[in-house]
């Protein structure tokens, strides 16, 4: 029967990209639609050196299941294995009994539970699981949990205006939120926009990634621009009162951070001048506001070497 299937790629990324928000492992499985124990699970098997990398735990991914067949390959070539696992099966052990004895014994050879399924379910060990206590010839089947959402009233970005997507509009925003490293114990935290067309990046610091220090960021930036006509967001759970926002909000897929590539883009700007890991608490609001300067006024290629600020005045993004 058909397990749950395995992290992609994709999901490690945006494990990777999660953690580094200081997003807890809940709210991680829930923006990932996977339960809790799957990404504690991966964090702790495919973490290098206590820290976990998307790239690092593809490759050791890769490893494991690549030598989990060769596992299930060199029961079937060793007949002291193969044995040693038929004889107690026979004797109504389960794999992990059996497992967990060749390690006691300090056997020559081994093999995990996770292999002897492997075995057992393979064409070679089929005939060997009428001595399993469930007689069960295939995996179990997962009943399907029912879809949940972390955001209320939640609309995906295939609604987004046209005009957004194709960035031939002006006005249409994403929004991003930068954390204080997991050390340092702060909440505070930095809320970014960007306008898509003209790349302006606008700030805001906030005590706490608290849905309602979020929306109080956001109606304090929309003070100084003219009307936004969207939003565009990831699934994290300061976003959860996104309809009291006089704009209209979009939501990225799950796992699909670089749908908002430009807001991603400005985090790494602005990480250039707060490294990650550092405390946001002492970030000033003049020191945001130089920050900013610095990076709204220089010319960038994609704007035909105009810098944002100068775009976004010219096309009436900013009030006058």
């Amino acid at each position: 029967m058909k397990k749950a299937p395995k992290l992609s790629d994709a999901e490690r990324s945006e494990i990777g990209i999660l953690l580094g928000k200081n997003y807890s492992l809940r709210s991680i499985a829930t923006a990932l639609g996977r339960s809790p124990n799957t990404i504690s699970e991966e964090i702790a098997r495919n973490s290098v050196q206590g820290m976990y990398k998307p790239t690092s735990a593809k490759v050791k991914a890769y490893v494991r299941r690549k030598y989990a067949k060769y596992q299930g390959k060199k029961i079937q070539e060793s007949m002291d294995l193969r044995w040693y696992i038929i004889v107690r099966l026979q004797a109504h052990w389960n794999p992990d009994e059996i497992a967990g004895a060749m390690r006691q014994e300090k056997r020559s050879f081994y093999a995990s539970k996770t292999s002897i399924y492997e075995w057992l379910r393979s064409e070679w060990g089929q005939y060997y699981c009428r001595y399993l206590d469930s007689e069960r010839y295939y995996a179990r089947k997962r009943k399907p949990k029912p879809e949940r959402y972390m955001i209320p009233d939640r609309v995906g970005i295939e609604m987004r205006p046209a005009g957004a997507t194709n960035r031939t509009r002006y006005g249409h925003w994403e929004g991003d939120t930068v954390v204080s490293g997991k050390k340092t114990g702060s909440t505070a935290a930095l809320v970014v926009t960007v306008e898509r067309k003209t790349r302006f990046v606008a700030a805001r610091a906030i005590p706490n990634l608290r849905p309602e220090s979020f929306n109080g960021a956001v109606c304090d930036i929309q003070l100084n621009l003219a009307p936004m006509r969207s939003l565009t967001l990831d699934n994290g759970i300061e976003n959860r009162w996104h309809g009291l926002l006089s704009v209209p909000a979009y939501f990225c897929d799950p796992y699909a951070s670089w749908q908002k590539g430009s807001v991603e883009n400005a985090n790494k700007m602005i990480r250039k001048y707060l490294p990650k890991g550092m405390g946001l608490a002492t970030v000033t609001p003049t020191r945001l506001e130089d920050i900013l300067w610095i990076i709204n006024n220089k010319p960038r290629k994609i704007l035909g070497y105009k810098s944002a600020a100068q775009v976004a005045k010219e096309k009436g993004v900013l009030r006058s």
